[in-house]
């Protein structure tokens, strides 16, 4: 195994164990909310402290260039000890207290140098198959966001057992990250720039890539936090509530993984297809997937199931690109900074949306939710239009 195909697995597996504690309170809501009952409110805010954390966190390794400035490798793996520390604190305190919705935000704080500390990493390891390398990052994402459905599935109703796992896998996230080395396009950031972030605005590609990374954004989390909860709702209507929840549970890791199964080869088809041309293509096949899971709501187990996998694989690897596009544009000592903005901005709309989705849920019904969602993809695909254009290749800002 060469020195790359190493660091980059070992990178991806860290990825796949540090961010299985960002889905832990939407995985095991069903459980702790069974015995505390948790009001619609307090769930909403477990499930959106977590994004709210993580913007702040972004921010600050936006504009201190940390992930450009500081070794990356150590500021992953710091980082994803002390988010297994917070998450742990969240399992010995009640949920839906202030505690326990502190202890979310403080993870998400945390995984700030992760993940896109992560894309720092990778994508100091290759230019021409970026595509692939973030594809397979974001595939380590994905699988690890389902992780905590799997987890609470496998435990059972004892929702403690499957969050301080979700912290053990974390803290062996660090020691893998710990094993790798820098790739040779690996750039740093010489000396403190906050103003240059503002290319995010200025650059007219760099602008185009962060508003399609925008309509994504608006779909994805709202779906993966909560199409657990909707599908434990769709089930019942054919079977108890007991077999209900445990299928509920175990679709919502198939839907989620299957988007990490697609991210590296959707990689491999965006560098040699486009990557902008790839994110157009798979927010079409989601945003109809949404349209579709609204229609087939209530219905028969297996088609639910069916189309919620299909929006589960496509809803997540146009993601790559957009990260990948900004690290194409970018300079390559302010792409850390670059993404992480870029990332900050778009969970910063998930706070809107995974907040909002319990409450539009209860007033519209989940499937008219499902169709709002869809305006997300409509509206990236939009702004995506303009790269492929010949000018997007021109750096000229407008």
């Amino acid at each position: 195994m060469t020195g790359k195909a190493r660091s980059v697995t070992l990178l991806v597996a860290a990825e796949i164990a540090a961010m299985s504690l960002w889905f832990v309170a939407s995985a095991v809501l069903g459980d702790s909310r069974a015995e505390l009952a948790l009001s619609a409110g307090a769930a909403a805010m477990l499930a959106s402290s977590v994004p709210a954390g993580f913007v702040v966190g972004a921010l600050a390794v936006a504009f201190t260039g940390l992930a450009d400035r500081a070794d990356p490798r150590r500021v992953f793996a710091l980082a994803a000890c002390l988010a297994a520390l917070c998450n742990a604190a969240f399992a010995l305190l009640p949920p839906g207290g202030a505690g326990s919705v502190l202890a979310r935000f403080a993870t998400g704080v945390a995984l700030a140098g992760v993940y896109p500390v992560g894309m720092k990493l990778v994508v100091g390891w290759g230019t021409r198959d970026r595509g692939w390398l973030v594809g397979l990052v974001v595939g380590g994402l994905t699988l690890g966001s389902a992780a905590p459905h799997l987890l609470s599935f496998l435990g059972g109703s004892d929702w403690r057992l499957a969050t301080f796992a979700a912290s053990a896998l974390a803290v062996l996230a660090a020691a893998l990250v710990s094993m790798t080395t820098l790739g040779p396009h690996h750039a740093v950031q010489p000396r403190l720039q906050p103003g240059a972030v503002r290319l995010a605005w200025t650059d007219r590609r760099l602008r185009r890539a962060y508003a399609g990374y925008l309509g994504h954004m608006w779909e994805l989390y709202a779906m993966w936090s909560w199409i657990g909860p909707a599908l434990v709702v769709s089930y019942a209507s054919r079977v108890d509530e007991t077999a209900a929840s445990s299928l509920a549970k175990l679709t919502a890791f198939v839907a989620i993984a299957a988007g990490a199964l697609l991210c590296p080869p959707a990689g491999r088809f965006a560098d040699r297809v486009g990557k902008a041309r790839l994110t157009i293509l798979v927010m079409a096949v989601s945003g109809t997937s949404a349209v579709l899971a609204g229609l087939v709501f209530g219905g028969p187990i297996w088609l639910v199931a069916a189309v919620a996998i299909l929006w589960g694989a496509s809803v997540i690897p146009d993601s790559a690109q957009f990260s990948a596009l900004v690290a194409d544009y970018a300079p390559p000592e302010l792409a850390g900074s670059l993404m992480s903005l870029q990332t900050a901005l778009g969970f910063a709309l998930t706070i809107l949306t995974v907040q909002a989705t319990p409450f539009v849920a209860a007033a519209l019904g989940w499937p008219a939710l499902f169709w709002i969602l869809a305006l997300g993809p409509l509206a990236g695909i939009v702004a995506m239009r303009g790269l492929l254009a010949p000018a997007a290749a021109a750096t000229a800002s407008e």
